[in-house]
Parts: C-alpha cells; structure tokens; sequence
C-alpha cells in the first residue's frame, strides 16, 4: 500500500483571510479550507486524511463509498485510493447522471461507479461487500460525505486552527458559518467548541439538502456518538444551530440571487464558489444575519471547497 505524504502528517493550517466586498452589517473573514493542497481541497480532504490513517494500517484491498455524480467526497476518495494503489468502488443513485467534472475524475482515477435506485442503495451496499468479501477482498466503506468520527474528527481540528487563530490574531469571532451536508463537518466544529468549554460564540450550520428535523438529528447523533461517555456532561441544545431556511427545496437548487452572490464573490475576493454548497451556504449566511439583525460582529465563513463544481457552474450559465 503506497504512502500519501501530505496525510502522514498534520495537514498544513489553511489561511484565514479578510474579506474586501460588502456582504452585511459585519466584520467578514474566510477560512480557506479550499486550499488544502490535494484534489482541489475542501473539507473533503481533512475526512479523507483520517480515513487513509485507518486505512493504511488495515489490510484494506478495496475502497467504497457512496455518493451523487456531484460529490466532492467521491472523487476526494478515489483520488485517494488511486494514490495508495488500491481499488475503488462507489456507489451511486441513478436518478441523477448528469455528467460533471467531479464525475469525470471519478473515472479517470479509475474508479468503478455502480449506480442503482435511491431506494435501494443501502441494499446495493451491502449487496457489494459481502461479494467482495466472497471473492477474499477486504473491503472497507466510508458512509457518504466522510460521516462518522474520523469526518468528525477532523473538524474537531480545525476548530482547535480557529481557537490557534484567534489567539496569534488577536480576533474573536463571534459567530462560524459553513455548509451542513451529511453533518460531520458541523459536528465536529461544536464538539470542538464543547471540549474547549467555550460558550462566546455561535457556530450556525447552513443546511444545503436536508430539512430541520432530520438534518439537526443528524449532526446531534455525530455529536453523540463522537463524545461518547461525556456526551451527557457536555452537550448543550443551544450549541447546535441548524438552519434549513436557505435549502432551495433541496439538495442542488439554487435562486438567481446565490448565483450573483458567486459573481460578486469572485469579482471582489478571486475566490471560487458553487451553487450546491459553499455558494449556497454563503448565502444563507448573509441572509441569516440580515434576517436576525446581527451588525458588527466578526463572522468566520468556512469555505468547505468544490472548485470542479464551479467550472461546471461557468458551463451551465454559458459564461465560458
């Protein structure tokens, strides 16, 4: 199994940096997790960076993992199995095959993409392992987005960065927005913020698929299932903001207003955004603030990443 230099060690510390536009009443900075220096980066790469640790030291001879044909995670983990020289398998719903970048560096990682109906992928997954168990494989799956402690885990680090960032900075921020997918990301930032016992700010997830009840369920089990024993003594309700209010009516959708905002955005600042998660997200957040009139705070936006998504935005509007 071939070493991943970058994830033999602690990943480099991705920059915070003021941003220049006019996006509310507030002190605007962002993290660039976009940055993180393999397969275009993201949060994606922080959960895969656990994930090869387990990895590695298994006798894993096949990589699985489920997700959509626009998912950053699959092609972050296939990128990912390619690099360690081992095979990758992802499962993924027929009912949405449109053909984007993420779908074509799937492929070229040479990755097998087995699609089937949504209803039926818990199904297929298991389907899959038990045949490569019977063929003396020795698969080991990632649930789809990194979710599970590894995923939360990572973000659990990069809340420890902000704390790190703060203190050299001199910077408080009051409140920490991103994208809230599959929940590990967001879990991990409030069981960072309830380890360090810190109580001054707050940490808004911005739902970009899921509905309020299950969505916030989600992420509360992450919780959970991450701190464990102590998860009586330190859990508090009000330390979980979720908001589905920015969805769009689902996973995908955007308004012709997250789109200007993405023009604007990269316009003002150089930095790329998509219409599935940060963009969407980085709305919510401006429309959150205004619709709660929150003014001159210092507000931390994660950019969680997707840059392949981005070009495939350029080829939808024409404007390429």
């Amino acid at each position: 199994m071939k070493e991943i230099t970058l994830f033999e060690k602690l990943l480099p510390v991705t920059p915070v940096v003021r941003l220049s536009g006019d996006y509310g009443d507030n002190h605007f900075y962002m993290k660039r997790d976009d940055m993180l220096s393999f397969s275009f980066g993201g949060n994606k790469v922080r959960k895969a960076a656990e994930f090869y640790r387990e990895i590695k030291n298994s006798d894993t001879d096949v990589v699985m993992t489920y997700g959509s044909n626009s998912s950053n995670h699959c092609r972050i983990i296939a990128n990912m199995a390619a690099s360690m020289g081992l095979a990758c398998h992802v499962i993924s719903p027929e009912e949405n095959r449109e053909r984007l970048y993420n779908t074509a560096f799937v492929e070229q990682f040479g990755a097998v993409i087995e699609t089937c109906p949504v209803t039926k992928v818990a199904e297929t997954i298991e389907n899959r392992k038990a045949a490569y168990r019977q063929e003396g494989k020795h698969p080991y799956f990632i649930t789809g987005g990194g979710h599970g402690n590894p995923g939360t885990e990572s973000y659990v680090k990069v809340y420890r960065e902000i704390c790190a960032c703060e203190k050299e900075s001199g910077i408080h921020f009051d409140y920490i927005f991103h994208a809230s997918g599959t929940g590990a990301t967001q879990a991990g930032l409030v069981c960072g913020q309830l380890l360090n016992g810190d109580r001054d700010r707050q940490i808004v997830g911005i739902s970009i698929a899921r509905e309020q009840g299950r969505g916030r369920t989600v992420v509360k089990d992450s919780i959970r299932e991450y701190l464990g024993e102590r998860f009586a003594e330190l859990y508090r309700e009000d330390a979980l903001l979720f908001t589905d209010e920015y969805r769009f009516g689902g996973y995908g959708n955007y308004s012709g207003e997250v789109l200007s905002l993405i023009d604007r955005v990269m316009e003002r600042e150089g930095i790329p955004m998509d219409t599935t998660y940060v963009g969407k997200a980085f709305y919510g957040m401006c429309a959150f603030l205004k619709e709660h009139d929150i003014k001159d705070k210092n507000v931390l936006f994660i950019h969680t990443g997707g840059t392949p998504l981005y070009f495939d935005l350029l080829l939808k509007t024409g404007r390429r």
